[in-house]
């Protein structure tokens, strides 16, 4: 089996190309190869780039983790956050169908408007606020019903940018009261848990939509408390606010509720994500000894 990785140097894309390495190892490579491209290798903007790098590669099943993920840039630039999440998911589909290739898309919890007051399954009907989600939606749209869709919110990992590492920075920085918002309730999402169940649902070819969280929901604050507890900090630095008195305000409208739960994960028997704080912990430490914060 052949399986190609888009956007191979980021957050997810990076992690989840060391994971597939480590699953080839323990298969025998002759039985798992795996081609990682990066941004700069795949430009999903354009289709003659998308088309031949597909046909060269001829995967048999394609990780499609790749995005424009910056939220609030989203806003700014809507032309290319549609030309990467929607259209390059477009292209990258039309190349699968050509090659018979099993496609697995990343999506996100930002489909969803969070007027919910539980948590969002599978089939609930997502109804994007921001630029970010309208464009992953579209991307949603471009799959065929026998590919997979995986669902992630609030994702923190060793590598790229997230709230984890912005917490232990923050911390580092200074002695000051720290002020995360209080009124954004989510499922924490740690990379090195949602990776080995990406794994499952792409290599077997699972149909259909799937929401892959750490089990649990917190909100930013109650997030960014544990973060400092878990460096072995004082959680009480961190201070509640509402998303209303963020400054400078946030250009990008975020879900109150995107707490999403895992049913249709549940029900494939192959065992949900561990509870976020554990492995939030975990996280912690590997980032304090690679030198964050």
């Amino acid at each position: 089996m052949r399986v190609l990785v888009t956007g191979a140097g980021g957050q997810v894309g990076r992690e989840l190309v060391i994971a597939l390495e480590r699953r080839a190892e323990a298969m025998r490579r002759d039985r798992l190869e795996v081609v990682a491209t990066t941004r700069a290798e795949l430009d999903l903007c354009r289709r003659d780039h998308v088309l031949a790098a597909v046909h060269a590669v001829e995967p048999d099943v394609i990780i499609h983790p790749a995005a424009f993920t910056a939220v609030d840039d989203c806003e700014r630039r809507p032309e290319l956050a549609f030309a990467t999440n929607a259209m390059g998911t477009r292209f990258l589909a039309e190349a699968a169908r050509q090659v018979g290739a099993h496609l697995c898309y990343l999506s996100t919890d930002y489909v969803f408007d969070g007027r919910a007051e539980r948590p969002y399954v599978e089939w609930d009907l997502p109804n994007p606020l921001s630029v970010y989600g309208r464009s992953k939606l579209g991307g949603e749209r471009e799959l065929d019903p026998g590919w997979t869709i995986v669902r992630t919110s609030w994702v923190c990992g060793r590598f790229g940018a997230n709230m984890a590492k912005t917490v232990l920075r923050l911390a580092a920085k200074s002695d000051d009261p720290l002020h995360f918002v209080d009124d954004q309730r989510g499922s924490p999402t740690i990379v090195s848990d949602l990776v080995e169940r990406v794994m499952d649902l792409a290599l077997g070819r699972f149909a259909g939509t799937f929401h892959v969280t750490n089990q649990g929901a917190t909100t930013w604050y109650g997030f960014a408390r544990a973060v400092l507890a878990a460096a072995g900090e004082d959680p009480r630095r961190v201070e509640p606010i509402d998303s209303a008195s963020l400054t400078p305000p946030r250009p990008a409208p975020r879900p109150a509720n995107s707490v999403l739960e895992n049913a249709a994960l549940a029900a494939t028997g192959l065992g949900l994500l561990p509870a976020w704080e554990d492995s939030l912990t975990a996280l912690v430490h590997a980032l304090r000894a690679q030198g964050e914060g």
